[in-house]
């Protein structure tokens, strides 16, 4: 796109940059709990990894299960803000049980209402995005979203892995330190995010009804599909942690798995995004998938952990190119005023993929040992990019 001389080229909105510190802080918070989460039930709660593999999944299933009405629900009412708000505000008060549960049972009920503020914000969130910026410029706004975002997701382990050393492996201590970014999360929502009037739907109506299905274009299904498959190879990050454990990491240094692997995708979503909205999505998104295919078989086969970090990073690199593309693909192919449904839709598709994932993952690494796991997650992902391959051209340039 050429800016004509004397007008200055189309900023990011402010809502974008607050709604990406508001992804920052929590996803610091949860990555805290979540960089130690795996070998806190596992070691400290005596869970198999199989039922850490159904835990994750159904808490990541019923998230996106709660992003389908959450994103019809904004779509209804025109605004997004009080879905988000309420989103992080229940993942903020949840943040308090991880330090006090002393049972699978407590550790699954919290995990499940974080996985439910999770859906209540995810597609409003995103939609909101799309409300308030200029389609030529989506593909930064979701990947500058997406790097903050990052940022959190490795500054959290960071912290995670200071604090094991400083408090000697206190691991509930840790957790109520998890709730303060958690706190400043809300604050930034209800001082820094300004809501729009996003377009109407026309009556009371349940969510996406047959007759609004039907509305939604091939392209947007062919999304949906393309991104379930690819779901099902990105099984819970969980199992990376215990993989880089089973080769010789020590417990208090565990986090700087997510550390790897989130540094790689903060440095690479933004660029990624950048890159979107100027060639066809499906050549950047089949690299991202190359990538998956190569995290798997590199964690398949190592047995030394400076290779297992090799993995990391290539699975940090598919989820660069990925997962910020995805969101674009889906806000340019669905009609504006379902937008928050599709969304929803979408993440509904994946959660469920999600769970059968993490489920097939666990079941494979107590029956047959981390290389099945990732080789299943490799074969997956090949699936994926064949789906790549045979995506039309045509449709890879328009929008809804």
């Amino acid at each position: 796109m050429t800016i004509p001389p004397g007008i200055s080229p189309p900023r990011i909105p402010r809502t974008v940059w607050a709604l990406g510190l508001v992804s920052l802080l929590m996803d610091t918070s949860s990555e805290i709990v979540h960089a130690l989460l795996p070998l806190f039930m596992t070691v400290q709660l005596g869970l198999s990894v199989a039922m850490l593999g159904l835990i994750d999944g159904v808490a990541e299933a019923t998230a996106s299960i709660t992003k389908l009405f959450s994103g019809y629900i904004s779509d209804r009412i025109g605004r997004r803000k009080p879905l988000i708000l309420i989103g992080y505000g229940l993942a903020a008060v949840t943040k308090p049980v991880f330090a006090i549960a002393g049972s699978a049972g407590l550790v699954f009920g919290a995990r499940f209402a974080d996985r439910i503020g999770k859906g209540l914000r995810g597609a409003p969130r995103d939609a909101l995005i799309a409300d308030v910026t200029s389609p030529e410029l989506r593909g930064r706004a979701f990947g500058l979203r997406q790097s903050l975002d990052t940022v959190g997701a490795f500054a959290g382990p960071l912290l995670a892995v200071g604090l094991m050393l400083i408090l000697a492996n206190d691991i509930r201590t840790i957790f109520w330190i998890a709730t303060i970014p958690a706190a400043f999360a809300v604050f930034v929502i209800l001082f820094g995010v300004r809501d729009v009037d996003a377009p109407l739907t026309a009556n009371p109506r349940v969510p996406l009804r047959f007759a609004d299905v039907r509305k939604l274009p091939d392209a947007y299904w062919a999304v949906v599909a393309l991104g379930t498959v690819l779901t099902l190879a990105r099984f819970s990050e969980a199992f990376l942690i215990l993989k880089a454990n089973a080769e010789d990491l020590p417990l208090a240094l565990t986090p700087l798995v997510l550390v790897v692997m989130n540094l790689v995708y903060a440095a690479g979503a933004y660029p990624a995004g950048h890159f979107s909205d100027r060639m066809l999505p499906m050549r950047l998104l089949g690299l991202g998938i190359a990538c998956m295919i190569a995290a798997g078989l590199v964690l398949a086969l190592s047995s030394v952990l400076a290779v297992v970090t090799l993995g990391l990073v290539l699975w940090g690199g598919h989820m660069a190119l990925t997962q910020g593309l995805l969101a674009k693909l889906v806000a340019d192919r669905a009609p504006s005023d379902l937008r928050g449904s599709a969304f929803g839709l979408f993440n509904l598709a994946t959660g469920i993929a999600l769970l059968l994932a993490s489920v097939i993952a666990g079941l494979l690494w107590d029956r047959f040992g981390a290389d099945a796991t990732f080789f299943a997650g490799a074969g997956f992902a090949a699936v994926a990019l064949l789906l790549v391959s045979r995506y039309p051209k045509r449709a890879q340039s328009e929008p809804a």
